[in-house]
């Protein structure tokens, strides 16, 4: 798996290249995760250009992509796939889709997400990801486009591109054959891309009085986030293949359809 330097999107990653079982690999620049692309610009950016996107799959909340509209390369289809609907509606605005927000405020970030509040609220945040109604439907939509056989390069994203967008990119590999080494090293490898990012916002949060553990929590991504939707799998369905099968509703045919398409 490589990070891909582009100018113009932050996070992108390329999954093609990633070990799987039996010596095989992920095949290159058929899926792929970034943050946000509302900065995207293929006639400004050739790593983009040559990737020849053809769909786009936004795991973002409404209010997200209303604040930070996607631009996405011309003849793209661009699929909305919100992952946290569910909490939305029910008046839950989880601290993944608000990382800027909170960071603005150290007084707020200490009241609500001090003292280890951070880690707990992703872990939950992360369970969701496998239980939640609109989690469910997310995951379902992109794995049925990764299927599908005109599907053409795809890159699926959120906001910084490393919570949403990680649990997808486990799925994927988890379901194509990578161990769990593998899944939790590249879960774990957009930590430098994500806080290089985030890092003005994370210096001017600890210069006014935020603490630096806060900060942490929410920018980077740790082990126990991703433990704990596996945890959710495991106990509910007790197989990654199983959750994908009876949890996303996602047939058999369409699953060796995928798996076709994107090892090598």
């Amino acid at each position: 798996m490589t990070a891909t330097p582009s100018t113009t999107v932050a996070n992108l990653r390329d999954l093609g290249g990633t070990p799987l079982a039996g010596g095989r690999t992920v095949r290159p620049g058929l899926v792929l995760r970034s943050g946000q692309l509302d900065r995207m610009d293929p006639a400004a950016d050739p790593v983009v250009a040559a990737l020849g996107l053809r769909t786009v799959v936004d795991f973002r909340t409404d209010a997200e992509r209303a604040d930070h509209p996607d631009r996405v390369p011309e003849g793209a289809r661009l699929i909305v796939a919100n992952v946290l609907a569910d909490k939305v509606t029910s008046g839950e605005m989880p601290a993944a889709a608000q990382l800027k927000h909170i960071l603005r405020d150290p007084v707020l970030a200490e009241r609500e997400l001090g003292g280890g509040k951070a880690e707990a609220l992703f872990e939950e945040t992360y369970r969701s990801f496998v239980s939640s109604g609109s989690g469910q439907a997310a995951y379902r939509t992109l794995l049925t486009e990764l299927a599908a056989p005109d599907a053409g390069p795809l890159l699926f994203h959120c906001t910084a591109g490393k919570d949403r967008t990680g649990w997808a990119a486990t799925v994927v590999l988890g379901l194509l054959g990578a161990d769990e080494e593998t899944v939790m090293a590249e879960y774990l490898s957009v930590n430098p891309a994500v806080r290089q990012a985030f890092a003005p916002m994370i210096e001017g949060f600890t210069a006014s009085g935020g603490n630096p553990d806060i900060a942490l929590a929410l920018i980077g991504v740790v082990p126990s986030y991703l433990e704990a939707a596996l945890d959710e799998v495991a106990t509910r369905y007790g197989s990654m293949e199983k959750y994908v099968r009876e949890g996303l509703g996602v047939p058999d045919e369409a699953v060796a359809a995928l798996a076709a398409r994107l090892v090598q």
